[in-house]
């Protein structure tokens, strides 16, 4: 199993963290009849040997001892070790990613036979593994097949026979040619006798590669297996003890879904049906009114990838999670929560809800934390964020108590003018918050965030305090300067006591969110005109176009910062070139020169459309060269400004601003 190890020169080898001399321990302890060395040993393999994904020598020099130790009936726990060398592997087009991973796939591949072997393993964990290993490395695509049927018939573990599914899903897409025998065993195994999970696995892989062989029926059909799952699943599922160590493979395994095996089913599922949004919908609304809290926990978390990858009306699927709020299953509740958050406008629905529970729990009012700064309870911030007034009172219990969240500042936008009993709270918070102390300024951020958008004409004093006291080693001077002036730009004339603190802000590194606030103060092109004209010309791209911005702002009075904007607009800073092109058409009001610069910007990089389209909408009728690009995107249901990895924040309601801008546009209200 060992032979060989000690004649490697382990320590002129590297990985993740340096020298390579511990790995021969950590595969020893890969062996060990402790499960929780065992533990401690993989968690260390993927930690630096094959640390997030990335290859070494020293991972290479490992391939043929795991192959070894994967081999031996008496070492406990083989899965894992047949999983590692899976992802040691990769996929095809490794070698796109360097020699190190090319190495890789090339070494797992040579002895791709062992995991044929394997799949007849008297160890279900190593069949489970083996089933998708023989897919990606073993390059016989009718061996495999024969190998696929051979154990979906003489297999009974259910398990196995999932991953055996998943598996001949994995062979019709990376054998396409070959694919009608592996579509055919999945259309069989996707109705009766077969049982619920593996009748549902086998519908997902049909999905993503055979969707013309779904049952035209899919949704109910779908929903009505999940419940006769639930109904079969125990109460408590059978799974070995294992240790409670602290490593990234102890806390992932905590971490998991109570039923693990529906979620990957559903997951599964909800990734191959892609843009059916509606087939999505509907399934996630048969799961939230499960009778099992389990399939609504799992539905739940399905939603927030649905939500915030792809356009449609989610009233009835929202309303449904908001359900779920009044449950007693914490668990359930916290999910629930969680995938409200930050769905602002699409979580309305759930209002009433939310609403029951803020008001039935108060300990749910704040989130203290055992390392940061507190911050507004889930539920209450939701409440907040869908704009409900009906969060204003209980803001003021908050705001009134012994501990002031540091991000209550940030749902003030969501509720407008009913937020507006709070502003004489955040004033006396911005007059009193200590200056010197580097702890109050992430609060004083927070304050400046609620007055800017109460814009409260009273809270001059306090924002002038800040301007003129902040110390000048503040570690957040700079953005406190900025969002202080923004307050005052807000206020406009309101705000004339602080043109002094203003005119002394525009020779620093604030001189353009003070020029800005100056403008809208005093309206002075004399005195902001040859500062941004000025920072046109420095070296810093966000300032350029920050001023650019600016210069926007003030139309035809800008006309002297033409010959530095035009320049702009071929930078190679996307976000430049986006913020050249809107100054020049607001100052100029000709639109021709800088369209073909809008088209390229929007094509360019998505999130430079909710920009592009508020300049196309100001544009009017001159602007109806790029209304094509405003009617593709109503007619996309996929948002293009939300990176699959996330669900909700700033990306999704930029995306739902964007598709208001454009409906205006298109005339769709």
């Amino acid at each position: 199993m060992f032979t060989g190890i000690d004649e490697v020169d382990w320590a002129a080898l590297r990985h993740a963290y340096g020298s390579a001399e511990d790995v021969p321990a950590m595969l020893r302890g890969l062996a060990s009849t402790d499960p929780a060395e065992r533990e401690i040993a993989l968690d260390g393999m993927y930690g630096a040997v094959h640390h997030q994904g990335d290859v070494y020598d020293s991972t290479l020099a490992c391939v043929p001892f795991l192959f070894a130790l994967a081999g031996r009936e008496e070492v406990p726990d083989r899965g894992g070790i047949v999983e590692l060398l899976v992802s040691i592997g990769g996929d095809d087009g490794a070698e796109l990613l360097g020699d190190g991973y090319a190495m890789a796939h090339t070494a797992v591949r040579a002895s791709a036979g062992e995991f044929a072997r394997l799949a007849g393993d008297p160890d279900a964990g190593v069949r489970r593994a083996a089933a998708g290993a023989v897919v990606r490395f073993l390059d016989e695509p009718a061996r495999v097949l024969g190998l696929l049927r051979e154990r979906i018939t003489v297999e009974r573990d259910d398990g196995v026979l999932l991953a055996l599914t998943e598996s001949l899903g994995h062979f019709a897409r990376r054998h396409p040619g070959q694919a009608a025998g592996a579509l055919d065993l999945l259309t069989t195994q996707s109705a009766p006798p077969y049982g619920p999970a593996l009748r549902i696995a086998a519908l997902g892989q049909l999905a993503a590669c055979a969707p013309d062989r779904l049952p035209a029926d899919l949704v109910d059909t779908v929903v009505r297996l999940l419940r006769d799952r639930s109904e079969q699943r125990p109460v408590t599922p059978d799974a070995p003890d294992r240790p409670d160590t602290n490593t990234l493979v102890g806390r992932l395994r905590r971490l998991r879904p109570s039923d693990e095996e529906g979620s990957q089913l559903l997951r599964t599922l909800h990734t191959a049906l892609g843009s059916r949004v509606a087939d999505r919908i509907g399934l996630l609304c048969g799961q939230l009114t499960s009778p099992d809290p389990v399939d609504r926990c799992n539905a739940v978390w399905m939603s927030t990838k649905l939500f915030s990858e792809w356009r449609a009306d989610y009233s009835e699927p929202v309303a449904l999670i908001g359900a779920q709020l009044g449950t007693d299953d914490d668990r359930l509740r916290e999910a629930a929560v969680s995938a409200l958050t930050g769905l602002l406008d699409i979580a309305r629905p759930a209002a009433d809800d939310l609403h029951a529970l803020v008001a039935s729990r108060p300990d749910l009012w704040v989130q203290q934390w055992a390392h940061g700064l507190p911050s507004l309870g889930g539920p209450l911030k939701v409440l907040a964020q869908t704009g409900d007034p009906r969060a204003v009172p209980v803001l003021a219990e908050v705001l009134a108590g012994p501990v002031v969240p540091h991000d209550v500042g940030q749902v003030i936008s969501c509720l407008g003018r009913a937020a507006a009993p709070l502003a004489p709270t955040f004033r006396r918070g911005l007059e009193e918050v200590p200056l010197e102390s580097p702890e109050s300024h992430s609060f004083a951020l927070t304050l400046l965030l609620a007055l800017r958008e109460l814009r409260d004409t009273e809270c001059v004093p306090g924002v002038l305090r800040l301007l003129l006291g902040l110390p000048e080693e503040a570690r957040l001077r700079d953005v406190l300067v900025k969002h202080a002036a923004g307050v005052l730009g807000v206020l406009g004339g309101a705000a004339r006591e602080a043109i002094p603190a203003l005119r002394g802000l525009l020779d620093g590194e604030s001189a353009v969110p003070a020029a800005d606030a100056l403008w809208s103060v005093e309206a002075d092109v004399k005195a902001v005109l040859p500062v941004l004209l000025r920072e046109l010309t420095i070296g810093d791209a966000y300032r350029r176009r920050a001023a650019a911005d600016v210069l926007a702002r003030l139309g035809p009075t800008a006309r002297p910062a033409l010959a530095g904007l035009r320049p702009m607009t071929e930078s190679d800073n996307v976000w430049e070139r986006t913020s050249a092109a809107c100054a020049i058409w607001r100052i100029t009001g000709v639109p021709d020169p800088v369209l073909a610069v809008l088209r390229s910007v929007w094509a360019e990089h998505p999130y430079t459309r909710l920009t592009v389209a508020e300049c196309v909408a100001a544009m009017g009728p001159t602007g109806a060269p790029l209304h094509d690009l405003l009617r593709a995107e109503l007619a996309s249901v996929r948002r293009h400004q939300v990176h699959s990895d996330t669900h909700g924040g700033q990306d999704l309601v930029d995306d739902e601003r964007l598709l208001r801008v454009c409906r205006g546009v298109s005339g769709g209200g």
